[in-house]
Formats: structure tokens, C-alpha cells, sequence
């Protein structure tokens, strides 16, 4: 008996479905779908385009019209569900939603983006921080963490094409990836990266340039989770091989 969880940063609920999110999804079928960067609010679709035949949706649009939001898709009702962070300041952009599920609490996170100005850098590491502060009372707690979505930073070399050209560029910033770093030193790890330490594989490519056909991308889609769900992952795979958005989604199987 295995578990899938995918995520995929749509970039455009409504858009996706035009590119086929919805065939996509109901083909490969995961227990659990996080997308991220929704761009609307259910009350904008369509009955048909909320129809996910099998799957309760749970929603966190952001409050300005168009911008960000998150939304999990389920197949079994999570025990319990949790929006936000619990700070205005970041709850206003409908980032994060927690579900509890056999195990775990699974995170389905849009993390800030910090490439409008150093403000939004910021914004985005007290975001990291808060997030954090909240993981290690979880984890005190005896809970065991799942962590996924669009982290919006590339953590090592490795997982961008041209780290050189990047280095002063947000989502490969020094502080950016301290903040990554520091989730691993307080009991997560970067399961794709423990199964697979030498893989160069993306998850994003801009639309400049022809990027994608070039695979010159960054691998900023992650699943960080706590150690002692380490020994439950069968594998992560992701799915480059899937268009519909400027990112591919990603997934995550558990026994």
C-alpha cells in the first residue's frame, strides 16, 4: 500500500485547466495534490472546472484578486485542517495550508517570492522563520512534518543550471539558502536530494529564452520532511516531462 502526494505550482488555476490540469490529474491520480499559485477564488470557476471527480478541495485564495493561493486536493478528508500561519501579514496572500493525515501533517506552501526588492526578501525570510518556529514546536510535540510546494529558492549549486550567474539573484541568495539549511539542521531533510545527491533535475524554467527546450532551470519544487519519515519514502519523482505551467509538478510516493 503506497501514498502519492504531488505538488505543482500551476501558475494559474484557470489557465492549467485550459492545458490540461484536470486529465493530467485524474490519470495519475495521487492520494493528496498541493498546487500553488492559483490566481483565483473557487467562486471564479466554473462547476464544471470544480469538478475533480474522487477529490474534496480545500481552498486558501489570496485576498488580492488574481495573486497567489494554494489549494490541496484530497481523497480521504484529512483529520483536521489548518489556513495559514496564523500571521496577517503573510495569511493576506493565502500561502499555507496544513492537513493532518495517517502520520504526518502535510504542508502545501506558495513561499514568497523575494524578486520585487529587498522588502520581499525580507518578507521572505521572516516567512521561512515563522514557518520554522512553528515546525520545531511540531516537532517537540512529536509530530512528523511534511513540507511541500514552491520554496521560490534553490538550495545548493547544484539544483540550478547557472548558480555562477544567479549569485546575486533572489531564489539563489546566501541568506535565501541559509534559510533552507536551517530547516535541515532542525530535523528536516530534502528527500529528493537524499535519494538522489548527484541528479541536475528542475522544476522551473523561466518562459524567456527558451529555457525550458534548453533545460535551463532551477529546482526549486521540494518535498522537505521530517528524518523519521525518511524510511517511508519509496521515491520522488519529478515529472519534467509534464507542460501546463512554467513548473512541473512533483511527487512524492510512501509506503
Amino acid at each position: 500500500m503506497t501514498l502519492k502526494i504531488t505538488t505543482w505550482n500551476v501558475n494559474g488555476i484557470r489557465a492549467a485547466l485550459g492545458k490540461g490540469l484536470k486529465e493530467w490529474l485524474l490519470t495519475e491520480a495521487p492520494d493528496v495534490f498541493c498546487i500553488q499559485e492559483i490566481k483565483a477564488r473557487p467562486d471564479q470557476l466554473t462547476v464544471e472546472q470544480l469538478d475533480f471527480p474522487g477529490y474534496e478541495i480545500y481552498w486558501n485564495p489570496a485576498e488580492r484578486p488574481g495573486y497567489s493561493g494554494v489549494a490541496t486536493f484530497c481523497r480521504q478528508k484529512p483529520a483536521a485542517l489548518a489556513i495559514g500561519l496564523g500571521e496577517s501579514r503573510f495569511d493576506v496572500e493565502g500561502r499555507v495550508i496544513r492537513s493532518r493525515h495517517p502520520g504526518f501533517l502535510l504542508y502545501n506552501i506558495y513561499f514568497p517570492n523575494g524578486q520585487r526588492g529587498q522588502d520581499r526578501v525580507e518578507y521572505k525570510l521572516d516567512f521561512y522563520a515563522s514557518l520554522l518556529e512553528t515546525c520545531d514546536s511540531l516537532h517537540a510535540a512529536g509530530e512528523n512534518i511534511i513540507i511541500t510546494g514552491d520554496f521560490n529558492t534553490a538550495h545548493t549549486p547544484l539544483d540550478l543550471r547557472n548558480p555562477k550567474e544567479n549569485e546575486s539573484t533572489s531564489g539563489f541568495l546566501p541568506e535565501e539558502r541559509a534559510r533552507v539549511t536551517k530547516f535541515l539542521e532542525h530535523g528536516f531533510v530534502d528527500i529528493y536530494r537524499v535519494l538522489y545527491p548527484e541528479r541536475a533535475q528542475y522544476t522551473w524554467w523561466t518562459y524567456r529564452m527558451a529555457a525550458r527546450q534548453r533545460n535551463v532551470g532551477w529546482r526549486i519544487d521540494y518535498f522537505l520532511i521530517s528524518k523519521p519519515l525518511a524510511a517511508r519514502v519509496r521515491d520522488v519523482i519529478i515529472h519534467d516531462d509534464v507542460t501546463g505551467s512554467d513548473h512541473c509538478p512533483v511527487s512524492l510516493i510512501l509506503d
